[in-house]
């Protein structure tokens, strides 16, 4: 079964580069252009995908190194810088860095004595929050050594602008192996010549782009006008009814959540805070099961759970908090990379203190919510939202975002075990993006195990090590569900 999850790497000799098809485009997507450009105007909209691997053991450098070599040969993306057409007058426009660098992107460091996972962690947390340098590939690496018993962590940080987090564990992929041992005869290809574009050349490239394009936008759109038009004059009744839904749908996909923000997280800054926590997936999918929910109910209401802890613990008193959760609309014809995902908001319910019927609250919102004809309406803006003014961009986002409290995110991981030049992946910590949110929550499987990455906005949460032990305490109320079921 193991073979045909999409995140489990082939053996290297296996590889079918034809196959590999990551960021098939040249140009950035309108929904990704207004990623790269809104957080000039708000650095707190800043949004690096982050990837923390613990391994059992310093990898092998020369052969990670040659991996990440290898990688940006199979995935030309890995090589490539966005180039601003000139004026920002269409979307940046991906071109093979001339003095791309592997050195500059990869590097590795030893922490002093003594040192744990925590050391390392936190400086997880100090590259996340370094802005990018955007005239080179918007991703870097850092191997950190030195832990007392012996083990090493290797993170990876990319912009969002390059994929989304299932797209991020697609490119994490490349450089597992499946056994310890190296792969010499694996396949290769010839690195991507260098390019010297110019805002001027990417502008140019963007018209002729939108000439070509033009002809197919203008088919597709006949196409459907004459459907839409074929169908009301048919079915006038079935067409009115749905063109009613979607606007009903577009009403409640845009409107805010009804819940207020909390007002114990209300601030917002700068400043994250990394924590992890993990559960064995089989004990979180019993207790899930027990609850008649999922694991990701289950997830999520651990996540509402530890919140309202929380609270308790401040004396505050709140029903619901505004949450996100991104949904995937990856298809099994998408190509690797890029951003395919929708985002829906909706009020949390966190003053349920039964875990199980805090599930199946959690239930019924996510399966409402994935049935939403205006799910993609976001997706729709992009063209108008990419060409807002910075300012005006990072404005809107920043209305859509900052009365978040909690943002969620699952994302399928590798269930078999795994090496990164010849050290074994123990676990793989996510952390998303929370641009403009108080606390945003990722979920990786590995090998069996959640590893729940939470990044934490410190002007709005201000003991994050106190909300991580509530979260904790919500994640074993919620096991517990499953320990007694199956006792019963």
């Amino acid at each position: 079964m193991a073979d045909n999850n999409p995140f489990v790497p082939p053996s290297a000799v296996d590889v079918d580069l034809s196959a590999v098809a990551w960021g098939a485009n040249r140009t950035m997507s309108d929904f990704e252009t207004g990623m790269w450009r809104m957080e000039e105007a708000q650095p707190q909209l800043r949004s690096p995908i982050v990837a923390v691997e613990v391994l059992d053991q310093a990898p092998d450098w020369d052969r990670l190194r040659g991996a990440v070599e290898w990688a940006s040969h199979v995935v030309p993306r890995i090589r490539m810088r966005a180039v601003e057409p000139t004026l920002n007058l269409g979307n940046p426009v991906w071109s093979v860095d001339p003095e791309f660098d592997i050195g500059y992107h990869l590097r590795r460091v030893r922490l002093p004595a003594p040192a744990d996972f925590d050391h390392a962690l936190r400086m997880c947390r100090h590259l996340a929050t370094e802005p990018f340098d955007k005239a080179r590939p918007p991703w870097s690496a850092l191997l950190i050594e030195g832990l007392d018993d012996g083990r090493a962590v290797f993170v990876v940080k990319t912009h969002h602008s390059i994929t989304d987090g299932m797209g991020g564990i697609q490119m994490m992929t490349l450089l597992h192996s499946r056994r310890a041992d190296p792969t010499p005869d694996k396949p290769d290809r010839t690195p991507p010549p260098a390019e010297h574009l110019s805002s001027i050349g990417a502008f140019g490239e963007e018209v002729i782009g939108e000439i070509r394009r033009a002809p197919s936008r203008v088919a597709r759109l006949l196409r459907g006008v004459t459907n839409i038009a074929a169908t009301a004059i048919t079915q006038p009744i079935t067409t009115t009814t749905e063109v009613l839904d979607y606007a009903n749908s577009l009403r409640r996909i845009v409107t805010p959540p009804a819940s207020s923000g909390s007002p114990l997280l209300r601030e917002r800054g700068l400043g994250r805070w990394f924590g992890t926590l993990e559960v064995g997936v089989p004990e979180l999918k019993a207790g899930a099961k027990a609850a008649g929910g999922s694991l990701n109910d289950a997830y999520v209401a651990a996540l509402l759970g530890g919140f309202r802890r929380y609270h308790d613990a401040f004396g505050q008193s709140v029903d619901s908090v505004p949450m996100g959760m991104p949904v995937s609309m990856r298809t099994g014809s998408d190509p690797s990379g890029g951003n395919r995902f929708a985002a829906v908001r909706f009020s949390g319910p966190i003053s349920e203190t039964d875990p199980a019927k805090r599930i199946r609250q959690v239930r019924e919102i996510v399966l409402n919510l994935r049935e939403e004809p205006a799910l993609d309406a976001v997706d729709l803006a992009a063209p108008i939202l990419a060409r807002l003014p910075n300012q005006l961009l990072a404005s809107w986002y920043l209305s859509q975002s900052t009365g978040l409290d909690l943002q969620a995110s699952n994302v399928a991981g590798v269930p078999v075990p795994v090496f990164l030049a010849g050290a074994k992946i123990e676990r793989m910590f996510p952390f998303g993006p929370a641009p403009g949110c108080a606390v945003m929550a990722t979920l990786v499987s590995h090998v069996g195990i959640c590893c729940i990455g939470i990044n934490i906005d410190t002007a709005a949460v201000t003991k994050p090590a106190l909300l991580m032990q509530c979260i904790q305490d919500s994640l074993d109320e919620i096991v517990a569900l499953g320990t007694t079921a199956e006792g019963a």
